[in-house]
């Protein structure tokens, strides 16, 4: 799955993934998460999502990573926002007030494009990757990620036998793998989704579960 896939994902318009509401487990568990006003929250993977206006208007500052260019022209212009522009490293950076988007590749982040955050939102960053992605992903988080930073994490679990992701499946016993050597791993909530998601219905799925943690680096 290279980036090509997601430009094309996001130019053909197939972003079913995209949530147009705030996540309600965002707004429900945030707070476990405890940090002090003007927080800066990590976002990556973070397509146009409008959970990072809702990060915002908690008086946090949000830094989000996606490598499409139109999935970020979308967030400001929908949004009635006018970034400024300009390099970052490897990455251009769309800037406003306390909103900082990098476009480019998640993989090529330092620790330098990242200074002084405090925590991790992953709604639809790690179900979007295939398996032999994710160790890798697990691992740069790892190494990104100064100790005690937390991150909520949203994860999905179905019988992976019945769809093709993304979003994929990945269960709480590979959430442990793919995590405990450098966090710990505590589940929050378990919520059954597949009756309010009929389009999964409609893709062969009997069962499906969103699975919500918190990870804190170690």
């Amino acid at each position: 799955m290279k980036l090509e896939f997601w430009h094309q994902r996001w130019e053909a318009g197939k972003i079913g993934f995209h949530q147009a509401d705030i996540n309600v487990y965002l707004q429900k568990y945030w707070h476990q998460l405890d940090l002090p006003v003007q927080s800066q929250v990590f976002v990556p993977l973070c397509g146009k999502t409008l959970d990072m206006l809702w990060l915002l208007e908690q008086g946090l500052e949000v830094i989000g990573i996606e490598t499409s260019e139109t999935a970020i022209e979308d967030f400001f212009s929908e949004n009635g926002l006018t970034p400024t522009i300009q390099s970052q490293g490897a990455f251009q950076c769309w800037q406003q007030d306390q909103l900082c988007l990098l476009q480019g590749d998640f993989f090529a982040l330092e620790t330098d494009d990242l200074q002084g955050f405090n925590a991790v939102y992953d709604r639809a960053s790690l179900v979007a990757l295939p398996p032999a992605m994710r160790q890798q992903y697990a691992e740069k988080m790892a190494q990104l990620l100064p100790p005690d930073t937390p991150i909520l994490l949203i994860s999905m679990e179905y019988p992976q036998t019945q769809m093709d992701g993304p979003p994929f499946s990945v269960t709480e016993s590979e959430i442990k793998q793919l995590y405990a050597q450098n966090f710990s791993v505590e589940c929050l909530d378990r919520v059954d989704i597949l009756a309010d998601n009929p389009r999964f219905q409609q893709r062969g799925l009997a069962q499906m579960d969103e699975v919500i943690y918190r990870l804190t680096r170690l």
